[in-house]
């Protein structure tokens, strides 16, 4: 299997990842939860711009040529 890094995650993909990141830290550092560490990998997919979870539906947030100004989201390939 081979390791594909190409970005799929799109502008309002990534600001949500980000959001949700922080605040699952957060929840996991007030309650002394390790499942806060599911918030770095949140953050991690939002600074990459790489989910490998997407990998296997073909699941792609990001337009090449996006100029609709939507973030890139509802992208038809």
């Amino acid at each position: 299997m081979q390791c594909n890094m190409e970005k799929n995650v799109g502008k309002t993909d990534k600001t949500i990842r980000g959001v949700a990141g922080v605040a699952v830290i957060i929840v996991g550092i007030i309650y002394g939860s390790w499942l806060g560490l599911i918030g770095v990998v949140l953050l991690f997919t939002a600074f990459t711009g790489w989910c490998p979870a997407y990998i296997p539906f073909k699941i792609n947030t990001v337009c090449k040529d996006d100029t609709s100004g939507n973030g890139g989201c509802g992208c038809s390939r």
